[in-house]
């Protein structure tokens, strides 16, 4: 199976593949497609089997990528994923082998990835990222990890900002903080909107906009992150029955 670089070449006939199974995503892609052609110049790499699958990385020099935590000099992964029946060919292994010898070609000082302590929905697998190599530099409430392989002894060790670490905003009631980097957060985030209004409730919604945003955001994974009076709830998108199944079992 051979591999594809999506860049501002291709990027508009290539698909991208967390998107390719939802036949309704029309805004899905363009949201994703155009949130990755404004970071194509900052360094973003988005690398992909040239099958109709879920099998693919995406990587950006950290100091540029989207995300509260101080790791200048390292490559930070955005999301690395292998589903279904393309797990166990080693295009994992390949896929992250890219990436590193990508970041020892620019003279990085490692590689860095957010995960958590145990597997969990949208995160990559923690075991396989320390089955490479990969420590825990840092952590953050209440599962976030960063983890990081570094290319020498005397690399710096990476960490969370301080204003993502403690999985609490000021804000009461629902709270949804999102980007474009992921396809679906577009069409899902006006489903809570819209919802809630059903149940009489609403959401606010903040939706991050620049670098300077997403690295100050306080929240680790500021992709998605679904807050309630102030505590993180999670870090999954939430469908619509999803939803309703959170306001009803809050009593709403």
């Amino acid at each position: 199976m051979d591999f594809i670089t999506v860049n501002q070449d291709n990027i508009d006939k290539e698909h991208i593949c967390c998107c390719i199974t939802d036949k309704k995503g029309e805004t899905c892609v363009s949201s994703k497609k155009s949130w990755m052609k404004e970071r194509f110049a900052d360094g973003l790499v988005f690398r992909r089997t040239d099958t109709r699958g879920k099998v693919f990385i995406e990587y950006i020099p950290a100091e540029n990528a989207w995300y509260p935590i101080e790791a200048d000099g390292y490559m930070h992964i955005n999301c690395f994923w292998v589903s279904g029946q393309y797990k166990g060919h080693g295009y994992a292994n390949e896929l992250l082998s890219y990436c590193i010898g990508d970041a020892k070609a620019k003279g990085m000082s490692g590689v860095t990835i957010i995960a958590s302590e145990k597997k969990r929905g949208f995160l990559s697998d923690p075991d396989y990222m320390k089955y490479k190599g990969f420590k825990a530099a840092d952590e953050a409430s209440p599962f976030f990890v960063l983890y990081y392989l570094p290319f020498s002894d005397n690399a710096p060790v990476p960490k969370f900002k301080e204003c993502a670490k403690h999985g609490k905003i000021d804000e009461k009631g629902m709270v949804l903080y999102y980007t474009n980097q992921c396809p679906h957060t577009d069409k899902y985030a006006p489903v809570l909107e819209a919802v809630a209004q059903r149940y009489g409730q609403t959401v606010s919604l903040h939706k991050i906009q620049t670098k300077e945003q997403a690295q100050n955001a306080p929240t680790p994974f500021t992709t998605y992150s679904f807050f309630y009076d102030g505590d993180f709830v999670t870090n999954e998108i939430l469908s619509e029955k999803k939803f309703e199944k959170f306001l009803e079992t809050h009593g709403m």
